[in-house]
């Protein structure tokens, strides 16, 4: 039985992925260090896996399918895991997300979806309320484990349109900043993702209080996902989700094109070289 130093997971995905790790490996005969041999992983970290303390990443849970020649049951076990990490409504507009065929969304702050790790790491350890060191890396790998959507097949469709406020606040280290911006601009070459600037000049309009996420379903139904700095709305009533897709509309017309967004990207990333 995995043993814990709380029950607060005990019962969810991550538990069962906990559970899993420790049975295949105690079933395979290795010890932790034979593990950690194989798979070029720490066997402290290894460990802490198998006791639901960390939350780990995609290629760890590749790198163990492949040791236990599980098929990749450990990477389905650890996509719905990684949902334990976000607050209830959030969770369940990941569980949209997953299941969706378009995602269109405008942001103020760099999206997770295009934030390099190292940005990630400083972005999630600037919020008001201190996390510790484990609880950071908990959260940067459930934010790296969700950009798994944009390389899923088949693609989700994705256009973001990126605020200028977004693009011009940077991170304290030069360097993290440099490789953010060229993660977005070469993330302009994923032929199932279309991004635009919205520039000052567009002025005032109905989204500034907040960030939108719009999900259209295989089937043709929608929810809008509205997010502040300390609160998210999932809207699933028609009539609202239209509102906030004409919203939506208005800030695409209001944008730069993709081509001139792409251009006027290039130069910051040009102006930002350490």
């Amino acid at each position: 039985m995995v043993e814990k130093n709380s029950e607060e997971y005990e019962g969810s995905a991550r538990w069962v992925l906990a559970c899993e790790l420790q049975r295949l490996r105690e079933a395979s005969g290795k010890s932790l260090a034979q593990l950690a041999e194989e798979t070029n992983y720490d066997r402290t970290y290894l460990h802490r896996l198998e006791t639901g303390e960390r939350l780990s990443k995609l290629p760890v849970m590749e790198a163990l399918d492949r040791a236990y020649g599980t098929g990749g049951l450990l990477v389905r076990l650890w996509g719905l895991a990684r949902l334990d990490a976000f607050k209830d409504k959030y969770r369940e507009f990941m569980r949209l997300e997953a299941k969706a065929t378009i995602l269109h969304a405008y942001v103020a702050t760099i999206p997770g979806l295009l934030q390099s790790e190292d940005f990630a790491r400083v972005a999630l350890s600037s919020a008001p309320t201190p996390i510790s060191a484990d609880e950071l890396e908990e959260n940067v790998a459930a934010r790296m484990g969700r950009q798994e959507l944009l390389h899923r097949d088949p693609p989700l469709t994705v256009r973001m349109i990126l605020d200028e406020s977004a693009l011009r606040r940077p991170a304290p280290d030069a360097k993290i900043w440099y490789d953010q911006l060229t993660r977005i601009v070469e993330a302009t070459d994923n032929p199932h993702l279309t991004i635009q600037v919205l520039p000052f000049s567009a002025g005032l309009h109905g989204l500034m209080e907040g960030s939108l996420s719009l999900l259209w379903m295989a089937d043709g139904g929608a929810v809008a996902y509205l997010e502040g700095n300390k609160s998210g709305d999932l809207i699933e009533e028609p009539a609202e989700v239209a509102q906030y897709r004409l919203a939506y509309d208005r800030l695409r017309d209001a944008a730069l094109t993709p081509h001139d967004s792409a251009v006027f990207m290039r130069q910051l990333v040009e102006d930002s070289r350490p």
